[in-house]
């Protein structure tokens, strides 16, 4: 598939099948974060497979948000190193968009659940405090998301975007 139609692709899959996801391709998603660009070529990012069924249960509890992890094959969860690189969140946002885009590909479902809360920096430590107390993850690692895989049940259709007009611009901002 060109990039083109994989973005095209693109959908967030919450609905499984129970079977196991193979060692090689979940190898591929994280060559995909691993691969990732980062600012200044930093090391700023770092990537957690889970594949253990009570992990993946227990970490479903992270936030209200991730329910499908409990049915999900695996996960990766993408840490950022604010001491490596004042760039953290991008290059650890970059590596998510990489590794979601891979799967994709391979005709992996994937769903993306935020961990870290820029808003609201007391839920962001609950969230971020739960995955790293379940995961042994040290203390200067920010926890930015968990990614859930799958194979898919189903395929969701596309959702509607808003018009193009009111998002790209050309040569200055119009309003």
């Amino acid at each position: 598939m060109n990039i083109i139609d994989v973005i095209q692709k693109r959908r967030e899959i919450t609905k499984y099948q129970d079977k196991p996801i193979v060692k090689e391709e979940l190898e591929k998603l994280l060559n995909a974060g691993y691969l990732a660009p980062t600012g200044n070529n930093l090391p700023s990012r770092e990537l957690i497979l889970v594949t253990k069924r009570e992990t993946l249960q227990h970490l479903s509890q992270s936030t209200p948000f991730v329910p499908w992890l409990r049915d999900a094959q695996a996960a990766i969860i993408i840490t950022g190193r604010p001491d490596i690189s004042k760039y953290w969140l991008q290059d650890a946002s970059i590596a998510s968009g990489f590794i979601w885009l891979t799967a994709v590909d391979l005709n992996i479902g994937a769903a993306f659940g935020a961990v870290y809360h820029a808003d609201d920096a007391a839920e962001s430590k609950n969230r971020e405090d739960f995955v790293r107390d379940a995961l042994a993850i040290p203390s200067d690692r920010r926890i930015i998301a968990i990614l859930g895989f799958g194979y898919p049940e189903e395929e969701p259709p596309a959702k509607e975007l808003p018009p193009r007009e009111s998002i790209i611009n050309y040569d200055q901002f119009n309003i």
